[in-house]
């Protein structure tokens, strides 16, 4: 007689593991974020064609919330419970953030200092106010701190996060004490109430808050990813049922862009999106996705280089005088170029100081309280969408 398989008693929601939805949702958000910043160099600005190009500021807030889902799936249940070590914790996310923001930060001082030298001018001098780089450099423009304009501007978000990282131990102590419903329930009222605050007294809704403001617009979003995390870890869902919902929200979400907006109720959607995608397991990892994925963290760091020189290029040739399908090819070419930069960063320089940084050798006395088998998806978990917040 045949026996059926059935679903044991009490399920666990399965781990995130690399080359599944999370890491194909983080690579088209990172693509899309490329395409929002090259949207005004086009032949036609992209805008022009449909408003939901000038929306890029959800592209960040995505990106936010999924930082702090990612980084509680891997991290929260050790930190909630004190077995991680702190120090361990906030040097791997320390050196995963500021080696490559320097290295990208020099390249890009010295591509506009060279040019100066050299008597060219960029077009845009206020993008490349001097003054404007320290605060940037130190990653501490997301403080109030003056600074931060121009230059690799994005970097903004990852100013905010390193702050979101340094607190989310104490984040987790406080939050893993309570139900997951009663946790997902307080991080949306918080963000709603952040929300009002931020409108009030400081001009801006919370999810379109300036760099100056970064941490302030960052903590609540971050919060809110780490409550789905949470939830995500302790109440099973069927993986049909989950993939169900999360197509369901992604086609809301198209629905919704597509006639405005929305922006609260948008950011509600994407965090369904990313609980679902955390709630499918990952039966048959792609090795081209997981690689795509680790590539984000370089997209985000050099696409902003990438296009002030390509377009820096053409515009010393006279772009404007050539015809409009030129044009698209010219900027169709730079486009694909973002991502081979990327690529080059990452395998050229990214991977070899991280397989260094994190070697034995080099990370002694963290080995012991080395991730889960999970946790290389946390690599790269930052990108950003905006060029000036």
């Amino acid at each position: 007689m045949l026996r059926v398989a059935e679903e044991p008693m009490n399920p666990i929601p399965p781990r995130i593991a690399r080359g599944g939805w999370l890491d194909a949702l983080r690579f088209i958000v990172g693509a899309l974020i490329i395409l929002y910043h090259f949207r005004e160099a086009s032949p036609v600005p992209l805008p022009q064609l449909h408003p939901v190009f000038d929306r890029g500021y959800l592209l960040t807030d995505f990106f936010i919330i999924d930082s702090g889902y990612v980084l509680a799936r891997i991290y929260g249940d050790r930190l909630a419970a004190g077995q991680a070590s702190l120090r361990a914790y906030a040097r791997q996310r320390l050196m995963r953030v500021i080696p490559a923001h320097l290295v990208v930060s020099f390249i890009l001082v010295a591509i506009v200092g060279g040019a100066a030298l050299a008597g060219v001018a960029p077009s845009n001098p206020r993008w490349f106010d001097w003054s404007q780089l320290p605060s940037q450099v130190l990653l501490v423009q997301a403080y109030g701190v003056p600074g931060g304009q121009g230059w690799n501007a994005p970097t903004w978000t990852l100013s905010a996060l390193i702050g979101c990282y340094l607190l989310l131990p104490w984040i987790c102590s406080a939050l893993w004490r309570w139900p997951p419903a009663v946790v997902v329930m307080g991080a949306v009222i918080f963000v709603l109430v952040t929300n009002l605050a931020a409108s009030q007294w400081l001009g801006d809704p919370l999810y379109r808050l300036p760099m100056r403001f970064g941490i302030v617009r960052a903590l609540p979003l971050f919060l809110l990813g780490v409550a789905a995390a949470f939830y995500g870890s302790r109440v099973y869902v069927a993986p049909r049922l989950a993939g169900t919902i999360g197509v369901g929200a992604a086609v809301a979400l198209v629905i919704l862009q597509a006639f405005g907006a929305f922006s609260l109720l948008s950011l509600g959607v994407m965090t369904v999106i990313i609980w679902a995608a955390g709630a499918v397991p990952v039966l048959r990892p792609s090795r081209l996705i997981e690689h795509l994925a680790l590539m984000s963290f370089s997209m985000f760091l050099t696409n902003e280089v990438s296009r002030i020189v390509w377009f820096g290029l053409l515009e010393a040739i006279g772009q404007d005088a050539l015809s409009a399908g030129v044009r698209w090819a010219l900027w169709s070419v730079g486009f694909v170029g973002a991502f081979a930069a990327a690529a080059v960063f990452r395998y050229g320089l990214d991977r070899p100081v991280q397989t260094w940084l994190n070697s034995p050798c080099t990370n002694r006395g963290v080995g012991n309280q080395s991730p889960t088998p999970a946790a290389p998806i946390a690599s790269g978990a930052v990108v950003s969408a905006e060029h000036t917040g």
